[in-house]
């Protein structure tokens, strides 16, 4: 661990906001959905194994991580608002 100025510094933190945004789509089914979110330039793939719980519906409120994947911007440690 490093400390600088009475601050300790753990692996990578990030200090950054998360983004919020509402459900768009979501395939329960599936098990997977679309956050339409103004902190992307497209709606956010999320996976229910990101969120656990019960099934979201569309227009719920979340916040969440967004991480670059191979197909496109996707939802990590999502939790509901």
């Amino acid at each position: 661990m490093n400390r600088v100025a009475g601050f300790m510094r753990i692996g990578a933190l990030s200090l950054e906001a998360m983004a919020k945004g509402t459900v768009d789509f979501f395939n329960d089914t599936g098990g997977y959905g679309f956050i339409e979110t103004e902190d992307a330039d497209d709606d956010v793939f999320f996976h229910m194994e990101d969120i656990g719980g019960p099934d979201l519906e569309e227009g719920q409120e979340l916040e969440f991580d967004i991480e670059q994947a191979p197909k496109g911007p996707r939802a990590t440690n999502v939790e509901r608002l």
